[in-house]
C-alpha cells in the first residue's frame, strides 16, 4: 500500500493562514467593541462574548496546531 498524505483532504495552507487572520481580527474586533461600550449584561455577554469567543478562539487555535504540525496538503 503506498503512502499518502493523510491531510489531503483537509483544508491547505493558505486556508489555514486565512482562517488565523480572520479569527484574530474578530477578537480584535469583539475586544475593541467591549473597551468601547462596556462589556453586556445578562444573556448577551453569553451570546456576543462566550459564544463568539469560543468561535474564534477555537478556529485560531485549531488552524495554529495545525500549522505547526504541518496538518495540511
Amino acid at each position: 500500500m503506498d503512502e499518502k498524505n493523510p491531510w489531503r483532504f483537509g483544508p491547505t495552507r493558505g486556508e489555514l493562514w486565512f482562517w488565523l487572520w480572520l479569527s484574530l481580527g474578530g477578537l480584535a474586533l469583539m475586544a475593541v467593541a467591549f473597551l468601547r461600550n462596556g462589556l453586556p449584561s445578562g444573556p448577551a455577554l453569553v451570546e456576543v462574548g462566550l459564544m463568539a469567543g469560543a468561535l474564534f478562539g477555537y478556529l485560531g487555535g485549531r488552524s495554529v496546531k495545525r500549522l505547526i504540525r504541518r496538518e495540511h496538503p
